[in-house]
């Protein structure tokens, strides 16, 4: 397999690795703090193979999301390929960040995320009433180390080049 090939794949995987984890069952009281796995994960393989996954892949993915729960179809997928771009834009400086900083980073592109989606649901009349929307924003920041730190070993393990 060739290394552009494999880096898709592994691309691919990663992501649907991450669908898999939105759709899992949590207990209610740990559901308004469920991370946003697919975003997190578009958000790194943007900065970090910005030429091989960018808007358009995060727009599928997008569209794979809203598919699977059930959300307005274009939804995140706007969303996603919004956080791609940015991801894109910054990503050298943000990669040479450390982990902390990163995690803020990450957090304000993510941010603006979850503000577009907040935007839609506002327009379609489904706005969340309380502050536990943004409940997640605080978790992705908290485990963006973990989340960097496992894919990069992922990304170098598969030997993805950059």
């Amino acid at each position: 397999m060739s290394r552009t090939r494999g880096a898709v794949v592994g691309i691919w995987l990663t992501l649907i690795v991450a669908m898999g984890l939105h759709i899992i069952a949590l207990p209610q009281a740990l559901v308004p703090f469920r991370p946003d796995w697919i975003a997190l994960a578009a958000a790194y393989w943007s900065m970090a193979l910005p030429r091989r996954f960018g808007p358009g892949s995060a727009w599928i993915f997008g569209l794979l999301l809203d598919v699977l729960s059930g959300t307005l179809l274009g939804q995140h997928a706007m969303a996603l390929a919004v956080l791609s771009y940015l991801s894109i834009r910054v990503h050298q400086r943000v990669r040479v960040y450390p982990l902390w900083q990163q995690a803020i980073s990450v957090g304000f592109m993510l941010a603006v995320y979850r503000l577009l989606i907040l935007w839609v649901y506002g327009i379609t009349g489904h706005a969340p009433g309380t502050w536990a929307y943004w409940f997640p924003l605080g978790t992705d920041i908290l485990i963006w180390p973990a989340v960097y730190l496992l894919l990069r070993g992922f990304r170098r393990r598969l030997n993805f080049g950059s």
